[in-house]
């Protein structure tokens, strides 16, 4: 009788814990929704968001709670059927697929790469080379120069700079060749074996098409909302287990190494206290995304393609389109549309997706003068100003204006912290 009731307990809880998220069935376009006024969203504020997106060249935007979607909007003669590329954003795809193969035992990320890609595939000394790993490869630490060719994936392109494992920086390159080794461990293209793992098991469409020496994968916006649900449930869609190797999942969706705490393995992690960018070596102090929860992690990719996956929420946002500045990820843009989601609600701060400052900045391009507005009450900020290299070129103290009129037409990051206790509350690209 005891483990009747035992059984019973346990059949209940899962239930429970399974009711939360919905799946859309992989045979057909079927997805339920939910209504925004169920978490409190009013319309004009929506159609706010939407004006915001379709200004700055938006094609998709879809948002999911619970699995479902609540926000769907279509721009500039995009539709639900049109394919669309994901960038930098499919980093976190082949994250996902390199992790079936371990689990699979096909490979292990503590595998040299030139195990699977053969010696010679840089011009590193073969002593320099045989420290690279696929680990390397997944945490942006090969050593490898990303100031010779990034997107080049030749020998002769690929230079020793440092030590594997001791220096971080994004550099596509040895992502891209990830490829490769995933098609030498599996003995199948990868276009196959992720139709195979992920594809067919979430419903996705898509392809990865060679433009260059990119390999880039495109799909419709809905195919990015279900990977984006996968990640969303640890791997598991619908009680299929897609990504079972539970350790490699979480290596992968936290602090991967000790140099970029707000990057994983080809994901980019929100609330780690400070972070590096591309084409960078500066270490920022602050969360990427100030304004989004601490633990959404997010697949970022050049021009604005984003998947936000927010677990405290149990929520997901994608946005795909063309791009909306001039960043090579358009970190601000996901801050702006961060800003966006949590003004949405009707007044009550119940329902807000998150509590913030709100520290806006503008204009944006800037001409002499760049203001500062808080609805937090603040005696002053502190402010640095970097020049495109990381070079800090001004330091100082403001209430609510900077004067920029003497600096040279260009890009900067702009640094704000509070006059109290120093606190990093924004970092912008002006």
């Amino acid at each position: 009788m005891k483990q009747t009731i035992f059984t019973l307990a346990i059949s209940f809880l899962f239930q429970v814990v399974t009711a939360q998220s919905y799946f859309p069935p992989t045979n057909s376009g079927t997805w339920d929704t939910m209504p925004a006024e169920e978490l409190g969203w009013c319309q004009n504020k929506i159609d706010s968001l939407y004006d915001f997106l379709n200004a700055n060249h938006t094609k998709a935007f879809i948002l999911l709670k619970d699995g479902k979607i609540v926000l769907e909007k279509y721009f500039n003669g995009h539709s639900r059927n049109a394919n669309w590329y994901w960038a930098s954003a499919g980093k976190s795809l082949t994250a996902s697929v390199v992790g079936i193969a371990q689990q699979e035992h096909l490979l292990k990320i503590s595998d040299t790469t030139s195990k699977y890609l053969g010696a010679g595939w840089t011009s590193c000394t073969p002593e320099q080379e045989a420290k690279i790993t696929i680990r390397n490869q997944l945490t942006m630490t090969t050593g490898l120069d990303d100031g010779t060719g990034t997107y080049c994936t030749d020998d002769t392109c690929l230079h020793y700079l440092a030590d594997a494992g001791t220096r971080w920086a994004y550099h596509n390159a040895p992502y891209t060749l990830l490829d490769k080794v995933i098609e030498s461990a599996t003995g199948k293209n990868l276009n196959l074996y992720i139709t195979q793992k992920i594809k067919t098991p979430t419903g996705m469409d898509g392809a990865y098409i060679y433009q260059d020496y990119n390999n880039i994968f495109y799909s419709t916006a809905r195919s990015m909302a279900r990977y984006g649900l996968l990640i969303l449930n640890k791997g598991n869609w619908d009680g299929n287990q897609v990504l079972s190797d539970t350790d490699y999942f979480n290596e992968m969706t936290n602090t991967s190494q000790d140099l970029n705490k707000s990057y994983g393995y080809l994901w980019w992690l929100n609330g780690k206290g400070s972070f590096m960018l591309p084409q960078s070596q500066i270490i920022f102090p602050g969360n990427l995304v100030p304004a989004a929860p601490d633990d959404m992690i997010a697949a970022l990719g050049k021009n604005g393609q984003f998947i936000n996956v927010i677990p405290s929420l149990n929520m997901v946002w994608i946005r795909m389109g063309e791009a909306p500045d001039s960043s090579p990820i358009a970190f601000t843009y996901s801050r702006d549309i961060w800003n966006y989601l949590n003004a949405l609600n009707c007044g009550s701060s119940q329902n807000k997706v998150k509590e913030t400052s709100q520290l806006v900045t503008y204009p944006n391009p800037v001409k002499d003068y760049i203001y500062l507005q808080s609805g937090k009450e603040i005696i002053s900020w502190n402010y640095k100003i970097f020049d495109s290299n990381g070079k800090q070129i001004m330091i100082g103290k403001t209430q609510d204006k900077i004067n920029l009129s003497l600096l040279n037409a260009g890009i900067y990051l702009l640094q704000l912290s509070d006059g109290i206790n120093n606190k990093t509350i924004k970092v912008n690209k002006i």
